[in-house]
This record gives structure tokens, C-alpha cells and sequence, in this order.
């Protein structure tokens, strides 16, 4: 229980660091978070950050990718890359979304945000890019679904 009120007192030091702008002390800070739940979600909400803000966010991805990798519990770890995947998705950042979710090693919750990632380029007027993802997707049922959105919207 001690290692869970530090790593929330640690969190919430992550996200004051974060807003005062000095990122690298909030990424270094975010290491050192003892709960790997914890640790991955303030690695997340820095590279979301940093990306809003238009700087370089590579390695603040890169390092939320793996602390989400680095969680015990799978179901865990896969909540946290697909919340990192559309928190991208939502800047219209569909190729890191895409990125992200090849980690998902779940086929439904992997397709899940392929089918998000392909309806948003069809939005945006990539449609035969869209086709193109929409059509590797490997879980049927997204597959479908993701097809009639597709055919809906156009």
C-alpha cells in the first residue's frame, strides 16, 4: 500500500513538473515511479503532452511504450497502449496510433483501434488508405463493423 501512495504522490509531481514545462525532470521523475501502473500512465500522459505542445516527442512515445509493455498485468498494459494509441488518434496523429497499437498484442483490442485509425483517414480523405488498413485487420468482427462505418460515412 506504501509503494501505491508514493507512486500517486510521485504521479501527481510528474504532472506539476509537466506543467511548468520542464518535461526531461517530469520524464526522469515518471522513472522512478515504483507502481508499474502508475509509472506507464505518467510516461503516457508526458509523450501526449509533449506532442500537443509541437515539440519532438519520440523518445517521451518511446518510453510510454514501454512502461506499458512493462506491466504485469496484461490487461493493464493493454488498456494503457490503447488509451496512449487514441489519445494520438485524437491529435490526428494516425501513424504513431497505428505504431502504438502493433504492441496490442490482444487481436480484438489491436483491431479495435486499426478500425479508429482507418475511419479517421477515410474522414480525412485518405479512402483507399483506409480500405487498405481496413482490410488487415484481422479480427472479423472489427473488420465488419469497421466496413459498415466505412460505407456509412461515405
Amino acid at each position: 500500500m506504501q509503494e501505491w501512495y508514493r507512486s500517486r504522490a510521485l504521479y501527481e509531481a510528474v504532472l506539476k513538473l509537466l506543467d511548468s514545462g520542464k518535461v526531461e525532470e517530469a520524464m526522469e521523475m515518471a522513472e522512478g515511479i515504483p507502481d508499474k501502473v502508475i509509472r506507464s500512465k505518467a510516461l503516457s500522459r508526458i509523450a501526449v503532452e509533449v506532442a500537443r505542445r509541437g515539440a519532438p516527442y519520440g523518445e517521451a512515445l518511446e518510453r510510454a511504450i514501454k512502461a506499458a509493455l512493462d506491466v504485469d498485468n496484461h490487461e493493464e498494459g493493454t488498456k494503457a497502449l490503447m488509451g496512449l494509441a487514441f489519445e494520438f488518434l485524437n491529435m490526428g496523429k494516425t501513424e504513431e496510433a497505428l505504431r502504438v497499437s502493433s504492441y496490442i498484442t490482444d487481436l480484438s483490442n489491436r483491431s479495435k483501434v486499426e478500425a479508429e485509425v482507418a475511419l479517421a483517414l477515410a474522414k480525412a480523405g485518405k479512402v483507399s488508405e483506409a480500405m487498405e488498413l481496413i482490410n488487415r485487420i484481422l479480427d472479423e468482427d472489427v473488420k465488419t463493423w469497421a466496413m459498415s462505418r466505412l460505407a456509412s460515412q461515405l
